[in-house]
């Protein structure tokens, strides 16, 4: 049986329906005050929500009442709209006195987030389904990393990290992180008299794209195919414009991830 991510979707949203945290709260708020009882809230909120609501209150005291009801009925797609906003300001740059616009509901959000975290539950939740489908046709440009031996659990890792950069979208990341499964996979690999001489000319600092050099220059210590410095020079390559020149496209990230894959191939034979 397939499976519908939209169908998933679905469900999960009817899941964050359920109790939409804050509604009451909203609707008791109008309540209070439309009756004029507004103080009440002291008591109950921290003060960084009742500063915002009551300067809210005093600005707008006719329409505040009706505004917080319908508040109330449009609360779970605000929240886990906002939730989703969240997310994104967490991973970018924020100007100073960005938050000065956030919004009453906002805030009580953000207490509502320190009890339960369902909202943001539900927002990484609608996130990663999103990226289901794009990672799964990635994925399928993709076999198995065959090898004849194995390297470390440091470079199985960095080998891990990269792949899932690559299958989440995360392009440059994972250029980035083909550079580090080469370099730690090669100085496992390197003659023990080799790897010292390599460590003490660079002072343990040799990178990606010193080392395929040093094995060029040592083909019969190494024992490296011929081909394997060409390999590995596109993975630097990539992963140096990775670094200094700007973001990756997907076809620059899954070459890279491929020749990477080639690379630790031509490495690891018997």
């Amino acid at each position: 049986m397939g499976i519908d991510i939209g169908r998933l979707e679905d469900q999960l949203m009817q899941m964050s329906a359920e109790g939409t945290p804050g509604q009451e709260f909203c609707e008791a708020i109008s309540e209070l005050a439309r009756i004029g009882h507004f103080e009440q809230l002291r008591k109950v909120l921290p003060g960084i929500v009742y500063d915002e609501l009551w300067a809210r209150y005093q600005q707008k005291e006719k329409t505040f009442a009706g505004g917080w009801r319908r508040l109330a009925q449009d609360m779970r797609q605000g929240f886990i709209r906002h939730a989703r906003q969240r997310l994104t300001t967490l991973t970018r740059l924020q100007p100073v006195g960005n938050s000065g616009a956030t919004a009453a509901w906002q805030e009580i959000q953000r207490v509502l987030d320190g009890q339960q975290n369902d909202l943001l539950h539900t927002a990484f939740a609608l996130e990663l389904l999103e990226l289901v489908e794009p990672a799964v046709l990635r994925a399928t440009h993709l076999r198995e990393c065959v090898v004849a031996e194995p390297s470390s659990e440091e470079a199985d890792r960095y080998l891990d990290e990269a792949t899932r950069c690559y299958f989440l979208g995360l392009y440059t990341a994972c250029a980035v992180m083909c550079r580090s499964v080469l370099e730690e996979a090669i100085k496992q690999k390197l003659p023990a008299g080799l790897a010292r001489q390599v460590c003490t000319r660079f002072h343990n600092t040799a990178t990606l794209g010193i080392l395929p050099h040093e094995m060029k220059n040592n083909l019969q210590m190494t024992g490296f195919d011929a081909d394997f410095s060409r390999v590995v020079n596109l993975v630097n390559d990539t992963g140096k414009k990775a670094v200094h020149q700007g973001l990756l496209s997907e076809d620059e990230a899954r070459g890279c991830l491929q020749s990477a894959r080639e690379a630790l191939q031509l490495l690891l034979r018997r």
